[in-house]
């Protein structure tokens, strides 16, 4: 490479060749400081020379490596055409609307109507000529809600009479409505419906009932009547938590949720057909006993979290996604790709990678293949997953990863021995999510009250909406029981006769 220097104003050409080797050491992390020393010492033309090839070595490298350029260093234009890319990349990989193979869903057909409406014309609507009747007609059906959504107030006119042989005074028990609430229990329960199930905000559901229905609530008397029908309903809080425990599968997991301005927890605990929530101050076993009063006697699906380690259950399966997470967090983090610790990484990623793949494509060969091979591929899969965890690595990343292998290795592979045992967590992470959805929006509970009513409300409404029962009807239905006998009626289990919801 060639460059010019000037000497008291004299154009002189000088023969500047850039150190290779300094270019290398550089890219590589391994310049010393002798090295740094020695080129800061050079003439400025081969200073700025090598500092120019250092520039173009490394946007070469990023380029083949398909790294990330920053946002800045590219001009608008190029940016537009980037945008462009990314989109057509995208819509190749998955297109918009449905998948294939994917079911879909399609309205029902509308039942039999309340009113029938006939529509003829007296003439034409182009010419207003005389219309020859055909006998022809078309049928069509349309929903909708009532016109006059005005509110029906009721008085009611309890006559109070005396018992001479009890020697008191009785009435009867309204059947619609609840002790010391002003509101009927259709109001009731949709206003609860609309906070614990759908996540409106309070001011959202106070707006809904004032300005859409006409009806007068507020705040404050919409959370009193919430807590009262929260204590009716504990009873099916504390079926749903036995219930649970009766399972063959229990996802669980945990998310932040502040309560009087202090950090407390809920968790999420997930069967098949129902969901348990629990709202307490601490994040260890303290709050894990209180859900699990007895021994688990099925498979606890969680994520890497210690304290699930407390849990006494027959067994327990880990998430392999968030594992796996933790891989994808080090490959992109990776920058040096042939250092012996970068080739270490990959071996190691390679081979967990490697042993998830083939225990996913194992497990839904279960009852197709021989029992022996079956079992024999399985335990060949464990003995490599213990294999890679008690190899010793200098990588931190991958010594860290094999710790966790060597101390989960035998929860890690548990769903190959079961059918209804997933590999992942998914089911846990379903559960939780409307609950972070309702956090944004209501920003959590003012009070342990208030988080109690949380708990309970949500678990009852999420369980049966996993049972396929619709929440208004089945609450409704309950309410008008415990208005005639005093006791509200066990929780329902789930209806096969209807599709989930």
């Amino acid at each position: 490479m060639e460059g010019f220097a000037s000497t008291s104003g004299t154009a002189v050409v000088a023969d500047l060749s850039v150190d290779a080797s300094l270019l290398e050491k550089v890219l590589q992390n391994r310049l010393s400081q002798e090295d740094a020393l020695r080129f800061a010492g050079s003439a400025p033309e081969c200073v700025a020379f090598t500092l120019l090839a250092l520039q173009q070595r490394i946007a070469s490298t990023q380029q083949a490596a398909g790294a990330h350029t920053p946002s800045s260093a590219v001009p608008p234009y190029a940016k537009e055409n980037m945008a462009a890319a990314g989109a057509k990349s995208k819509s190749r990989r998955r297109k918009r609307g449905g998948q294939p193979g994917h079911a879909g869903r399609t309205r029902e057909p509308l039942p039999e109507p309340d009113r029938v409406r006939e529509h003829q014309l007296p003439r034409c609507p182009d010419c207003q000529g005389k219309l020859k009747r055909t006998g022809e007609t078309r049928r069509r059906r349309s929903e909708d809600i009532p016109e006059d959504l005005k509110p029906v107030i009721t008085e009611d006119v309890l006559h109070r009479d005396y018992c001479p042989q009890c020697r008191k005074r009785v009435e009867p028990k309204l059947p619609d409505v609840l002790p010391h609430c002003t509101l009927g229990n259709r109001t009731l329960v949709l206003s609860a419906l609309l906070h614990f199930l759908q996540g409106l905000t309070i001011s959202q559901v106070v707006d809904t009932f004032n300005f859409h229905l006409r009806m007068k609530v507020t705040p404050g008397g919409l959370v009193q009547m919430w807590h009262r029908l929260a204590d009716l309903l504990f009873c099916w809080y504390e079926q749903i938590q036995r219930e649970s425990l009766q399972s063959a599968t229990l996802h669980a997991d945990e998310t932040g949720w502040r309560v009087g301005g202090t950090t407390h927890w809920l968790w999420c605990f997930a069967s098949t057909d129902s969901v348990f929530y629990l709202i307490d101050r601490s994040r260890g076993s303290p709050a894990l006993l209180k859900f699990f009063t007895t021994a688990f006697e099925g498979t606890l699906i969680t994520d890497f979290w210690s304290p699930y380690d407390a849990v006494v259950c027959a067994d327990k399966q880990k998430c392999w996604p968030h594992l796996l997470r933790d891989v994808a967090k080090v490959d992109e983090r990776s920058t040096d790709e042939r250092s012996p610790e970068a080739q270490e990484w990959k071996s190691f990623s390679r081979r967990l990678v490697s042993v998830y793949r083939a225990a996913k494509k194992l497990h839904p060969q279960r009852g197709t293949l021989n029992e022996d091979e079956y079992d024999m591929a399985a335990v060949g899969l464990e003995a490599r997953l213990a294999k890679l965890a008690g190899e010793s690595w200098q990588h931190p990343d991958a010594n860290r990863l094999s710790k966790r292998l060597a101390k989960y290795g035998d929860e890690l592979l548990t769903f190959l021995w079961y059918d209804d045992v997933p590999s992942d967590n998914n089911a846990g992470e379903r559960a939780i999510r409307p609950a972070v959805m309702i956090r944004k929006n209501s920003y959590c509970n003012h009070s342990d009250r208030g988080a109690l009513t949380q708990s309970v409300l949500m678990s009852v409404f999420r369980t049966l909406r996993l049972r396929n029962h619709q929440p208004l009807d089945t609450l409704l239905a309950a309410l008008s029981e415990y208005s005639k006998t005093g006791n509200i009626p066990p929780l329902p289990p789930k209806n096969q006769n209807q599709p989930a919801s």
